[in-house]
């Protein structure tokens, strides 16, 4: 188990990011008390003069006990005076008190609260938000804790793909560290291929199996895509990328470049490298010049250029069709 301090206080402007935290603390001094060694004051209940109460009990009680006080940010100083006093007296070795503060504006934490804490030993944690313009700088900070380098640019990339919150960047951080390992290099590949959205990967497994020539895969993905409301141009931007790329990949095979110095001139992980190539050798040249015609034509008439007379779904079912022929 853990070993517990005798006093936190995590505070900020980043509600989301305390809420996390004090829900980790709780289910960790759960774990270790169980639920009935935790006393839990918020809301109105987070007094000054209840969490001295809660210091100040006496128990017969085996083991830590633990009293979370959430919501401090409401307190003045005289209230940090009174709490401070009670916490000097309290024993380390059997009570932990953990404290919360949500601070906008002018509620803040109390700066007595604060040296309390450190008096005691304690640790003071600050979880603040970021400025959007400096997330990308942030991220490439938070990778580096995580044992990731992190380029610029991919940090750019995984801001525009994830989103402003930063708990869902540190998420989407420690999953490229399960994936990628220790040490790894990340760039605005990796970001596209492991932190996308359930519809985006959808569109990438559609370029895969027409790429691979799969016509029951490429026409069932593509099926479920129109289902779900996706736009044919959304869908052939990464597609034709994709197909233009095992083309190039294919003409270099062709001409005798081995498949090790292909994988180098490609920017994408090494297994995602090493999947297209094993998918364009399955085929040959004219086959995906071929796939990328079908899709460069359906790309066209989804933007009303073809004045073609069927249906939208017709026209590209049968153009995934001749992709993957």
């Amino acid at each position: 188990m853990p070993a517990f301090k005798p006093a936190y206080l995590i505070h900020g402007d980043d509600h989301g990011r305390v809420t996390e935290r004090r829900s980790r603390l709780r289910a960790l001094a759960e774990a270790e008390a169980g639920p009935s060694g935790v006393e839990l004051l918020e809301g109105a209940a987070c007094t000054p003069e209840a969490v001295v109460a809660a210091l100040s009990t006496m128990t017969f009680a085996i083991g830590r006990r633990f009293v979370i006080a959430d919501g401090v940010e409401r307190w003045k100083e005289a209230d940090a005076a009174a709490v401070a006093s009670a916490l000097a007296s309290a024993d380390p070795d059997t009570l932990t008190v953990a404290f919360f503060a949500r601070e906008e504006a002018r509620n803040k934490a109390p700066e007595g609260l604060h040296k309390a804490i450190e008096a005691a030993g304690g640790v003071v944690a600050a979880e603040q938000t970021v400025k959007p313009w400096e997330l990308p700088r942030w991220a490439v900070a938070q990778a580096r804790a995580l044992g990731l380098e992190l380029d610029s640019q991919a940090a750019k990339a995984l801001v525009a793909q994830v989103g402003e919150r930063q708990q869902r960047i540190v998420r989407e951080l420690e999953k490229l560290a399960l994936e990628y390992g220790d040490s790894a290099r990340i760039g605005s590949e990796e970001i596209e291929a492991s932190c996308a959205s359930s519809a985006e990967r959808r569109v990438w497994a559609l370029a895969d199996a027409l790429v691979a020539g799969d016509a029951a895969a490429a026409s069932g993905i593509l099926l479920e895509l129109r289902d779900q409301g996706e736009r044919l141009p959304g869908l052939l931007y990464a597609v034709v990328r994709k197909l233009r790329e095992a083309v190039a990949v294919s003409e270099a095979l062709a001409a005798g470049q081995p498949a090790a110095q292909v994988k180098k001139g490609l920017r994408m992980a090494p297994r995602m490298a090493d999947r297209l190539i094993a998918d364009v050798s399955r085929r040959d040249v004219d086959a995906l010049r071929g796939a990328l015609i079908a899709m460069a034509d359906l790309e066209l008439e989804s933007r009303g250029g073809g004045g073609a007379a069927l249906s939208e779904d017709t026209t590209a079912m049968r153009a995934v069709l001749t992709a993957t022929a």
